[in-house]
């Protein structure tokens, strides 16, 4: 017979087959016997003296016996197609990853060992039935693909299950091929199970469809006891005490009711925090937060450690231990805490009491400089008839060795540069060009009038912050915000606030500082870590006398913290003012700060309160300057793209110029650290699509810690930045996050397939009837109907239901 080649269903269950009729000449013999022994059957037991229902049923039978050997005289055949023997491929894919190892609550068996028991003879006849009709091929997966496997031989002892890889690979492998159908023998415990659902969408789309897929569910829904530390996920803030917080998600098996202790310990193996939280019920999860500052900056890692309550130093020894493993018990993670020094251009009108105590405060936070500019005398716009010839500032006389060429004019201001890398850093002044002003991280202006900046300074401060993403923050004082005459300026257009029609405050009025309620949900603005403790702290500050007044917040700005007006003759109680505001401008953001009188906080604290005017500075400059972009960023993050699931790093290095924009003409190199200790060079290529940005892939092949540094070259040869990262790989605890079988996931990879889950002790039945399933090279298939011993049987049957009917009536 000649085979035809058909199209494959994607939704088919079974090879299409209709009903034909081999001797169709017989109906005219068959139609009148028929109709003459119904005629016959209904005189015959209408003279019976019976009862209805036994005539009715007796009748019946026997008509059907008589229907069933008239259509026999027809010969019916079914006539449809059955995948040709050998033409089709069939996969059988083993999972080989260590959750196959679990033995589940009450069951005799491991999973890897009722897999075995599956695939090991003379058990597997069921394999050895489908390959006498299609070539059988096996694999096993885990965090590759393995072909040409010997099923009972699987070690189990992947390190990750990359499911959605495994099955891309194979389309791959066989697309344009035959490939008939894939039997998955798994627990559905997929690392990369978030992967498989859009794989098989776009594989749908794609018009390549997935072939069929038969998973087998091994393991059973009730895991054994265990303590699963689910997620650990890391956040970070400006507050100053507790920077970094980690929190542990933990569910138990079998330990409801008990306590359990989760315990933070850094590289060097040195336990910071230890906590105890009782897990409720069984599933419902519980979260344990470790609060933490880092040491040192940049990357660090940290492991966290969960087990039943006195059973922690169990986890250095697993066979002493009774939970179902301890792969899950732990997680590393990575804490990325800075990417400093962060520079801080802080320009003054005087030295006043609020740079004094700013200064001395951020001192103090190694990973934030600030750079001062200082003026001490305005300039003196005349001419010294007295000392004619003489233009130097009379300020520097007397002191010796100074340069009449270097000093300040009579009609320059006179200024004075703290903290300055160099002594040519800010010699000129303010900056006035993006390659001087754009190396800082943010400015800060603090009691200063608008004529201090040129018309271009001023539009270089707006682009700082529009276009590079800088910070800016304005302090109160008599010379800031509308004192300052900063209205229709470009720095007024950036600030958060209106300007214009001011109505002044009354000058006798005191103010005292209230959190709002999204300066509440800030924790750079909070300085105690419990609500109580803060909203004693605001009870305590002192009453402030400066405030500038404004007219109102600009539209998308947020109040962080406003004013009551206290004590002023003839003023409203009740009346608030804003005191804190900020707002997105551009990349970058801005901030207003109203307050012209901050140093009384220190000074006029209760003697027994804590000072906390420095903590509050320096989490407010570490807030202005945390999103501010760096010439050169490293990012690593997973790849999702549907045609690389297999756990595949992306890393992006992204590059700007002096002026902040791409730059497209550097050459970029990341080194890789892995666990071991081995540097791995990779080189990143300019991406396609995005001007700046040079990409590289990584795939880790170890568990543990991993740190990238990004170094990038100018074209010129000098280097303009390197950048760390880290990040961990831990695939033992991704594997074990859910000890119960992903029933629901290999359900929906079935159901989308067009393919159906197979019980374990169905597979023979279901090899059996594979031919007559999806097949894309398939022959005619004829059955005679007539020739299956059930037809014969069944008129048996009803013959002899009518028979005993009629003799327990006492009829012939």
């Amino acid at each position: 017979m000649m085979a035809l080649l058909l199209p494959s269903p994607p939704m088919t269950m079974t090879l299409a087959s209709t009903l034909v009729w081999g001797a169709a000449q017989w109906r005219a013999v068959a139609v009148p016997l028929v109709a003459l022994l119904l005629v016959l059957l209904l005189w015959g037991y209408s003279r019976a003296k019976l009862q209805p229902w036994v005539r009715v049923v007796a009748a019946s039978v026997k008509l059907l016996a008589v229907v069933i050997l008239a259509l026999c005289l027809l010969e019916p055949l079914f006539s449809g197609t059955r995948a040709q023997p050998g033409a089709n491929l069939f996969v059988v894919l083993a999972d080989n990853s260590q959750s196959m190892t679990l033995r589940d609550r009450d069951a005799a068996q491991t999973r890897a060992e009722q897999l075995k028991a599956l695939t090991a003879k003379p058990a597997a006849t069921w394999l050895a039935r489908i390959g006498q009709d299609f070539d059988l091929r096996q694999y096993a997966f885990d965090s590759q693909l393995h072909a040409n496997v010997d099923l009972p031989a699987l070690a189990f002892d992947g390190g990750s299950s990359n499911l959605g890889a495994a099955l891309q690979r194979l389309a791959r492998q066989y697309h344009g091929r035959p490939l008939a159908g894939i039997m998955l023998l798994s627990d559905g415990a997929a690392t990369d199970a978030e992967t498989i659902d859009r794989i098989v969408a776009q594989a749908k789309e794609s018009g390549t469809p997935l072939p069929p897929i038969y998973p087998v569910v091994l393991g059973r829904d009730a895991p054994a006891d265990d303590v699963n530390l689910q997620r650990v996920t890391v956040s970070q803030t400006n507050f100053e005490d507790t920077p970094v917080t980690v929190s542990a998600q933990i569910t138990t098996t079998g330990y409801a009711g008990r306590m359990l202790a989760a315990q933070l310990v850094d590289e060097s193996g040195k336990a910071i925090d230890e906590q105890k939280v009782k897990a409720d019920k069984d599933g419902e999860p519980v979260t344990v937060r470790f609060r933490l500052r880092p040491q040192q900056p940049g990357v660090s890692f940290y492991r966290v450690r969960v087990a039943a309550d006195g059973q922690l130093p169990q986890l250095d020894a697993a066979k002493e231990s009774s939970e179902a493993t301890l792969a899950n018990n732990t997680r590393l993670v990575a804490v990325d805490r800075g990417k400093g020094p962060y520079r801080v251009l802080y320009v003054s009108g005087r030295p006043n009491w609020e740079f004094k105590f700013l200064q001395r405060a951020v001192l103090e936070d190694d990973q934030v400089q600030l750079v001062d500019m200082v003026r001490i005398a305005k300039r003196e716009p005349k001419f010294n008839y007295i000392n004619a010839g003489d233009r130097a500032n009379p300020l520097f006389r007397g002191f010796a060795g100074t340069d009449s060429e270097q000093v300040e004019q009579y009609d320059q201001p006179v200024i004075v540069r703290l903290g300055t890398q160099n002594e040519n850093e800010l010699r000129g002044g303010f900056p006035q060009s993006p390659e001087d002003l754009y190396h800082y991280h943010a400015i800060i202006i603090g009691d200063l009038e608008s004529g201090f900046f040129t018309q271009d300074q001023m539009l270089l401060i707006k682009e700082f912050v529009r276009q590079r993403g800088g910070g800016l923050l304005m302090l109160g004082g008599q010379e800031s915000f509308k004192e300052g005459n900063y209205d229709r300026t470009p720095i007024g257009d950036l600030l958060p606030v209106y300007l214009n029609d001011v109505v002044s405050l009354p000058e006798d009025a005191r103010y005292r500082l209230q959190l709002t309620r999204e300066g509440w949900l800030e924790p750079w603005i909070r300085l105690r870590p419990e609500e109580e403790a803060e909203r004693a702290r605001l009870a305590s500050m002192p009453q402030f006398m400066t405030m500038n007044a404004v007219r109102g917040i600009k539209p998308g700005a947020t109040v962080l913290a406003t004013a009551t007006v206290e004590g002023a003759a003839g003023a409203d109680a009740s009346a608030i003012v804003p005191a804190l505001v900020e707002q997105r401008f551009g990349r970058g953001r801005s901030a207003a700060m109203m307050v012209g009188d901050l140093w009384r906080w220190t000074l006029q604290r209760q003697a027994d309160a804590p000072d906390d005017l420095p903590k509050a500075w320096r989490q407010m400059v570490r807030w202005l300057v945390s999103d501010v972009p760096q010439r050169v960023e490293l990012a690593v993050t997973p790849r999702r793209e549907a045609d690389d699931p297999d756990g595949m790093l992306a890393i992006a290095v992204r590059v700007r110029d002096s002026r902040y924009d791409p730059q497209d003409n550097a050459a970029v190199t990341v080194r890789v650290t892995t666990p071991d200790g081995h540097n791995v060079d990779l080189p990143a290529e300019a991406s396609a699509q995005e001007a700046g940005l040079y990409e590289a892939a990584y795939m880790p092949r170890q568990p543990g810690a991993y740190r990238a540094q990004a170094t990038a070259v100018a074209p010129d040869g000098s280097e303009i930045a390197k950048v760390q990262s880290g990040w961990t790989a831990d695939p033992a605890a991704d594997e074990f996050r859910d000890l119960r079988p992903n029933r629901a996931l290999l359900e929906r990879i079935a159901r989308d397939t067009g393919g159906q889950v197979v019980a374990a002790a169905d597979l023979q039945r279901f090899a059996e009837s594979l031919p007559m399933r999806h097949a894309d090279v398939t022959e005619p298939d004829i059955r005679p109907a007539w020739h299956q011993s059930w037809v014969f049987l069944l008129a048996i049957a009803c013959l002899a239901t009518e028979w005993g009917l009629r003799r327990w009536k006492g009829l012939p």
